[in-house]
C-alpha cells in the first residue's frame, strides 16, 4: 500500500496527470478492499487456530484423565485438573498466535526491509538493527515473566485445589462450624497468590509498555532519517511518504512479535503443567489372566493377607496405613502385592477391576436417580438395588428409588452418602471387596445393623475393611493390627483384646469416643 501511494504521488500528483492519479488511486482502493477482506479472514483463521489448539489440548487432558480413572485423585489434585482445563488450555491456544500472526509479522518485517533496501540502504540497515535492539530490551523481561509465572501457576493450582475441597465439603463444614476457619485459610493463600501475581505483573506491564512504546520510537528514528534524506534530495516526496508508510506499518508486526513472545512465554508455563499431567503413568491394560478361582490377596509390604470367603479387618492408629494397604491390594499405584501367588502387576488391569473392588470413603456419586446411582454400570434391577440398600441400612434415602441424587450427593447428608456408596459396592458384588472406613459417618445403632447385614450379604465372598469400629472388628473372621504400616498382631477381635495391649488400647479409646455419639453425622 505505501508503494502504491508513492506511485500515485510521484507519477500522478507531482506530474499533475489526472488520469494516472485516478488509475493509481483505483488500485489503492482495490488493494485496500482486498486487505480488509484478508484481515477478516486472518481474524477468523487465528480464532479457529486458537480454539482448535485449546480444545485439542483439553481433549488430550480429558482422555488421559479418563485413562487414569480412579487413580487420578491419587496422583494429582482436583484443583490442578480444574486449572489445566479452564486456564492452561486457553493460554496454550493463545500462544498458537505465533504460528499465524507471528510468522506473518516476521515475513512482513523481512519484506519491508527488502523494499527499504531498494529505496535506501541506510534505512534498511536501521530497520534490520532496530528489531534485534527491541529484542534486547524485551528478552530479559520475558525470562523474568516466565520464572515468576511458574511460581504463580503452581500456587494457582494449590488454591483451586483448596477451593474444590471446600466446595465439596461445604455442607459438612456448615454442620461443624468450620466455614470461617477454611475461609481464613483460603484468604491467606489467596493473598499469597495475589502477591505472586503482582510479581508476574511487574515484568508483564513493562512488556506491554515496551510493546506499545518502543515501536513508536523506532518509527520516529526512521522518519527523522528519511526526512533528512528527502531534504538532501536522496529521496523523492513520494518515496518519503512510502518510507513513512512502510515504517508505520512496521510498528504493527514489531508490536505483534513482542506480544507473541509474551504469549509464548505464558504458553510455555501452561504447557509444562499440561505435559507433566500427560506424563502421569496410566495402568497397563495388558497382562495375563487372573486366577481361575477366588484366590488369596497378599501384601508383602505390610504382611496383610486376605483370604476369599472371609471378612478381614485392618485396624491401626493411623487410618492412612490401612488405606495404603488397600490401595496396594487393589493395584492403585506401585505395588508388590500378589493374587493367588502371582504379582498383581502381571495380571491384566481390567480383570483386576472387574473382580477386586476398592470402595473409597470419598468416592464420587454421579447425579441421577437413586436406582441408577446404586446400580452403577449395571442395568438397574429394583430387587437387587433394594437388597443392596437393605444391607447398607439406607432406607431413609431409599423411600423412592426414583429419588434424584445430585452430583456428589449434595442433597443428602454425609452419613447417607456413605451408605449409598456402600450400597453401590455391595450391589457390584465383587469377588473381593476392599472398603476403607465404611461406617465412619453413622451412629452406633446403624453401624451394628450394617455389620450384621454386610457379613450376611458377603458370605462366601472375600471382604477387607479398614476400621477401628469394635462392632465391625467383632464380626471379622481375622483382624490384622497395624503399627507403622506393618502387621504387629493377627487374630480374632477377642483374641487380640486379650493378647495385644496396643490393640486393646486402640479399640478401647475408639469405643469410648463412639459411646458419646448419637445421630447420623
Amino acid at each position: 500500500m505505501p508503494w502504491l501511494i508513492s506511485q500515485a504521488v510521484d507519477h500522478g500528483l507531482a506530474a499533475r496527470d489526472r488520469g494516472t492519479l485516478i488509475g493509481w488511486s483505483a488500485v489503492v482502493l482495490v488493494v485496500g478492499a482486498a486487505s480488509a477482506g484478508l484481515g477478516i479472514m486472518r481474524h477468523r483463521s487465528m480464532t479457529k487456530l486458537r480454539l482448535a489448539a485449546a480444545l485439542q489440548t483439553a481433549d488430550l487432558v480429558m482422555t488421559h484423565a479418563t485413562r487414569l480413572g480412579s487413580a487420578l485423585p491419587r496422583r494429582v489434585t482436583a484443583g490442578e485438573v480444574v486449572t489445566i482445563g479452564i486456564s492452561d488450555v486457553w493460554t496454550i491456544g493463545r500462544a498458537m498466535n505465533v504460528g499465524g500472526v507471528g510468522v506473518a509479522a516476521t515475513l512482513a518485517i523481512s519484506v519491508v526491509a527488502t523494499i527499504l533496501f531498494r529505496t535506501s540502504p541506510k534505512l534498511a540497515l536501521v530497520v534490520l538493527i532496530g528489531v534485534p535492539v527491541l529484542a534486547f530490551f524485551v528478552g530479559p523481561l520475558l525470562h523474568r515473566s516466565q520464572k515468576a509465572g511458574l511460581g504463580y501457576r503452581e500456587q494457582q493450582g494449590e488454591l483451586n485445589a483448596r477451593l474444590v475441597d471446600v466446595l465439596g465439603g461445604l455442607r459438612i463444614l456448615n454442620g461443624l462450624g468450620g466455614k470461617q476457619t477454611h475461609l481464613s485459610r483460603y484468604d491467606r493463600q489467596s493473598a499469597r497468590l495475589r502477591d505472586q501475581g503482582y510479581r508476574v505483573g511487574g515484568p508483564s506491564s513493562w512488556i506491554g509498555a515496551l510493546g506499545d512504546g518502543l515501536p513508536v520510537v523506532f518509527l520516529a528514528v526512521v522518519v527523522w532519517l528519511a526526512a533528512r534524506l528527502a531534504a538532501s534530495g536522496e529521496l523523492t516526496v513520494g518515496q518519503l511518504i512510502a518510507v513513512y508508510g512502510y515504517t508505520a506499518m512496521l510498528v504493527i508486526p514489531v508490536n505483534v512479535l513482542i506480544f507473541c513472545s509474551f504469549d509464548v512465554t505464558r504458553g510455555l508455563v501452561a504447557a509444562r503443567r499440561v505435559v507433566d499431567f500427560l506424563r502421569l503413568p496410566c495402568d497397563d491394560l495388558s497382562g495375563a489372566p487372573g486366577p481361575d478361582r477366588p484366590a488369596v490377596l497378599h501384601d508383602p509390604a505390610s504382611g496383610v493377607t486376605a483370604e476369599p470367603g472371609r471378612l478381614t479387618a485392618l485396624a491401626g492408629a493411623r487410618p492412612a496405613d490401612a488405606a495404603e494397604v488397600i490401595d496396594r491390594l487393589g493395584r492403585y499405584g506401585p505395588t508388590d502385592a500378589t493374587w493367588g501367588g502371582r504379582p498383581l502387576t502381571e495380571i491384566a488391569q481390567p480383570e483386576i477391576r472387574a473382580r477386586i473392588l476398592v470402595a473409597e470413603p470419598g468416592a464420587d456419586l454421579f447425579a441421577g436417580r437413586l436406582r441408577d446411582v446404586v446400580a452403577g454400570r449395571d442395568d438397574p434391577d429394583d430387587d437387587r438395588v433394594h437388597a443392596a440398600i437393605t444391607t447398607a441400612v439406607a432406607h431413609d434415602v431409599a423411600s423412592d428409588l426414583a429419588r434424584p441424587i445430585e452430583w456428589s450427593g449434595r442433597n443428602i447428608s454425609g452419613g447417607q452418602r456413605q451408605r449409598v456408596r456402600l450400597a453401590r459396592a455391595v450391589h457390584a458384588d465383587p469377588e473381593m471387596l476392599l472398603a476403607a472406613e465404611p461406617t465412619s459417618a453413622v451412629d452406633a445403632h446403624t453401624e451394628s445393623a450394617i455389620a450384621e447385614r454386610l457379613t450376611a450379604a458377603r458370605r462366601g465372598r472375600g471382604t477387607v475393611v479398614a476400621t477401628t469400629s469394635p462392632v465391625l472388628l467383632d464380626r471379622a473372621d481375622v483382624v490384622h493390627y497395624l503399627v507403622d504400616g506393618r502387621v504387629a498382631a493377627t487374630g480374632t477381635h477377642r483374641e487380640l483384646l486379650d493378647s495385644c495391649p496396643g490393640y486393646h488400647a486402640l479399640v478401647t479409646r475408639v469405643f469410648g469416643e463412639d459411646e458419646g455419639e448419637g445421630d447420623d453425622r
